[in-house]
């Protein structure tokens, strides 16, 4: 089986699995979501272009810089560093079965999330590789933080079982037909998912949680 260079498993899924990628995707001028920051140099170069000697920026006045940036140019969906499948939750096991089964990627070789609060999303991130050797292939699902749900793929591949309890224990993703569906990180009675980033704390201690029985709580 031909190896497949980066940005091709996008077309590839669009020709045999219909309907598998998420049609929601950032684009700018350059029709390329890698050119996000690029753009945001581009314009703000332009906007202080025939200044000489411009004031250095106060922490306050660059933050309202950083606000005026993110309200013109930041899309309604995180960016992408390079040109990843991004697919629908509930085919993600087709995908992961297409990639194994058709194109040879047998090792599952971690599974990680990231929290985006200010988009409403949580994207749990899949990294393929072939045992032989060769690049991996890396398919991407985003979900809602209110409703973070993805079938588990744990029954088809093993070696997520653990990477989902971590996903679900620290991130709050659901991962419904999990054998094993329990935190593994923290205790039982923890409430939250502190890898969440509004996750309360104070300073670096988290407090986000109570004892069954606090407080004549039960």
């Amino acid at each position: 089986m031909p190896l497949l260079n980066q940005g091709e498993l996008r077309a590839l899924l669009e020709r045999e699995l219909p309907g598998a990628l998420d049609p929601t995707r950032p684009v700018n001028r350059y029709g390329n979501v890698e050119a996000t920051h690029q753009l945001e140099v581009e314009d703000q170069a332009s906007d202080t272009m025939g200044d000489t000697s411009p004031p250095p920026a106060t922490g306050d006045a660059a933050a309202e810089r950083q606000a005026d940036v993110v309200d013109k140019e930041e899309p309604s969906v995180p960016p992408l560093s390079q040109d990843d499948a991004v697919v629908r939750a509930e085919r993600l096991p087709d995908v992961a079965a297409f990639l194994r089964d058709r194109l040879g990627y047998d090792y599952l070789s971690r599974v990680t999330a990231v929290d985006y609060p200010a988009y409403g999303l949580i994207e749990v991130v899949y990294h393929f590789y072939r045992i032989e050797g060769g690049p991996g292939q890396i398919v991407r699902v985003r979900v809602p933080r209110d409703n973070a749900v993805i079938p588990s793929i744990t029954p088809m591949w093993p070696g997520a079982n653990l990477e989902e309890r971590v996903c679900y224990d620290l991130f709050g993703v659901h991962f419904p037909g999990h054998p094993y569906h329990k935190r593994i990180y923290m205790w039982d009675e923890f409430e939250g998912h502190p890898m969440r980033k509004d996750f309360e704390k104070i300073g670096d201690s988290y407090y986000h949680f109570k004892w069954k029985g606090e407080g004549g709580e039960e």
